[in-house]
């Protein structure tokens, strides 16, 4: 009997002829679907949220916050420096230092490619949201960070050296950092530092530029023997209360996303802040024997700025460490290390913002540890040790930078142009020796 067995011989060339297909076609092509950025709507609310938080941090947040703290006849020289600052770093950010910050990969800027935001379209995405929206938080970040200088050289700095002054450090300090830290290729990144949103970008960096700064303009006429009071502290206060509320943008927005992430980054500022406002207040009241309104805000900011760096990265309790540490070291160096020192930072810039930011940095490598409750370490690094390692490099890194370019550019802008006014301008007061108005009525 004959047997039929089968013939598959004629069908192998079209099995092959499918699983090439397959194989060389459909699956590259998913894996391609699967990498391309896909705009997330929730995603691209909550940044659009978070923007308007972080520039609503600087106008009218700091304007108010370091208004209230000088006298009288200063204040509208404060709310025009930063005003003026807030439009100034606009036209840069678009103009260049975007690029610079966030323009290629190499190890220590990002080059020009995205000059005049060429490339950053309508259709042009970072992650989840609009390149537009991405450009723009960041924008926010290169708003106040100089910004927060202002509080370091308050009451006797040229408006127009100060212009000029910002621009160049725009330009040779802050963007090329911002690129090591979080750019495409960053040195800083590579490393594995964390600093989530900026302990060392953008508080490190201000800080050590605003002592640079107060040092090369020198003292205030009469300081310090002459009483220098805040002439109002309710301003001060609102201030404060405004940046509190808008660090949830400049923390939680860091994330870039509306997930979990950003809801414990949300979760630690809030913490570590009211922590480090009760920390300075107890101190204060133990030591002077009354808790003071300039006290606890500043406390608060103390926290906000500690916070900063850690915030995608640690949990609930490494958050009231971080906030104790920041309200008792940032209270010392605002008084006791000022007073030993003997520079005139008028606003404690260095003191909180500085000495927060290293703070903050440091711990960010010791609560980051998934056994402490952190989300874990950066890049490949494996061990606390490690991680403080990298952030030590991070904070040192950063300190010489901008304090080495920064002296440069104020020596250099000194013997063109003076930074300083003259002294009787100075005591007529900034609002009227500079601006030709009053903030105040006699």
């Amino acid at each position: 009997m004959k047997i039929n067995i089968p013939d598959h011989r004629t069908k192998k060339p079209w099995a092959i002829m499918a699983l090439i297909f397959v194989g060389v076609i459909i699956l590259p092509s998913m894996a391609l679907a699967e990498e391309t950025p896909v705009l997330n709507s929730g995603d691209t609310a909550w940044m659009l949220t978070a923007t308007a938080l972080v520039l609503f941090m600087t106008i009218p947040g700091l304007s108010l916050f370091y208004g209230g703290m000088v006298r009288s006849k200063n204040i509208l020289s404060v709310l025009m420096q930063c005003f003026a600052i807030t439009s100034l770093m606009t036209l840069l950010w678009v103009l260049y230092a975007y690029s610079i910050a966030f323009g290629g990969d190499g190890p220590y800027w990002g080059g020009l490619s995205k000059m005049f935001l060429v490339g950053v379209g309508v259709d042009s995405l970072s992650g989840t949201i609009p390149e537009t929206v991405f450009m723009t938080f960041q924008m926010t970040f290169a708003i106040i960070t100089p910004a927060l200088m202002v509080g370091a050289f308050a009451e006797r700095m040229k408006f127009s050296a100060m212009l000029i002054f910002m621009t160049i450090w725009m330009t040779l300090v802050y963007a090329p950092i911002c690129h090591w830290v979080w750019g495409s290729g960053g040195w800083l990144g590579n490393k594995g530092i964390l600093d989530f949103a900026g302990g060392t970008v953008v508080h490190i960096n201000a800080g050590v530029a605003g002592l640079v700064a107060a040092i090369v303009l020198g003292k205030r006429k009469g300081y310090p023997t002459t009483a220098m009071p805040p002439h109002n502290l309710g301003y001060t206060l609102i201030g404060v209360s405004m940046l509190w509320v808008g660090w949830f943008g400049f923390n939680a927005g860091s994330e870039l996303a509306a997930d979990g992430v950003a809801g414990m980054a949300m979760a630690v500022t809030q913490i570590a802040t009211a922590t480090a406002a009760l920390s300075w207040m107890f101190i204060e009241w133990v030591k002077h024997g009354r808790p003071s309104v300039l006290g606890i805000a500043s406390g608060a900011v103390a926290g906000l700025v500690a916070i900063t760096p850690a915030s995608g990265a640690v949990g609930p309790m490494g958050a009231i460490a971080i906030g104790l540490a920041s309200g008792a070291g940032c209270f010392i160096a605002s008084t006791s290390l000022k007073r030993a020192m003997g520079y005139d930072d008028s606003l404690d810039v260095f003191g909180i913002h500085a000495v927060g930011g290293i703070i903050g940095a440091i711990l960010t490598g010791v609560f980051c540890a998934e056994s402490l409750g952190g989300a874990g370490f950066g890049g490949d690094i494996n061990s606390i040790g490690d991680q403080i390692t990298v952030q030590a490099l991070g904070v040192g890194a950063t300190m010489f930078y901008t304090g080495i370019i920064s002296f440069i550019i104020l020596k250099a802008l000194d013997g063109i142009m003076g930074l300083r006014v003259t002294d009787d301008d100075e005591s007529e007061g900034l609002d009227l020796s500079q601006h030709g108005e009053r903030g105040y009525i006699i």
